[in-house]
């Protein structure tokens, strides 16, 4: 799926930068080390620091290099398997230590109002389970927006991203080969026509005042 996306964005025009989690062997762990601080020096507030530490640019080299890469991008693609109704532990460690306090959200910096605003989000997922499993009244519920909301909704539309409806590769594990190429395909169109997939809708800030109380 990585591998077909690449292909299908450099068919597009775009230009693309990777960052494989996995090959790049990415520490999803966070700690004070991300800041240049020693633990022992007391309790740290992990936003805080994130905010204090791009300011002044002190942030790890690592951090650093993956959030201008964010910074850079009209758009930021994901692909994973879902693993236990959510991303793998990497993917959600990338996210712990990239997505800034202060750059990419804080405040009223939120949804439309967020940093990454302007910018758009894709993701193309795989999993085990069958289609008819996912839904409204389905066994799982839905996907996007249940199961997953904390990644579509709490991560990447928190920050202010469009994000696209996703592509999802069901059942993976157990098809043949001929489906497996078909989801391929298909994936490969989605993308090379992906200005036309719908945006899921996200919180509109002006709705509610400046609590967060919705308006009555």
């Amino acid at each position: 799926m990585r591998d077909m996306m690449l292909d299908a964005f450099a068919e597009r025009g775009d230009e693309v930068t990777l960052s494989d989690l996995y090959a790049m062997r990415f520490n999803p762990v966070i700690s004070a080390a991300d800041f240049g601080l020693d633990s022992a020096d007391g309790h740290v507030v992990y936003a805080l620091e994130q905010r204090r530490a791009w300011q002044q640019g002190t942030i790890a080299a690592d951090i650093r290099d993956e959030v201008e890469k964010v910074l850079a991008a009209d758009l930021v693609a994901f692909t994973f398997p879902i693993f236990w109704y959510s991303t793998p532990a990497i993917l959600k460690g990338w996210i712990d230590r990239v997505f800034l306090s202060g750059a990419f959200y804080g405040g009223r910096r939120i949804y439309g109002s967020g940093g990454l605003s302007g910018k758009r989000a894709f993701v193309a997922m795989s999993l085990g389970g069958r289609d008819h499993m996912f839904g409204k009244n389905a066994i799982h519920g839905e996907l996007a927006l249940g199961m997953m909301k904390h990644f579509f909704q709490g991560t990447l539309g928190y920050v202010g991203l469009g994000v696209h409806e996703p592509f999802v590769a069901y059942h993976v594990p157990y098809v043949d080969e001929a489906s497996r190429k078909d989801m391929l395909s298909d994936l490969r169109n989605t993308v090379l026509k992906l200005e036309d997939r719908p945006v899921i809708a996200m919180p509109d800030l002006s709705q509610f005042d400046e609590r967060f109380a919705r308006k009555t």
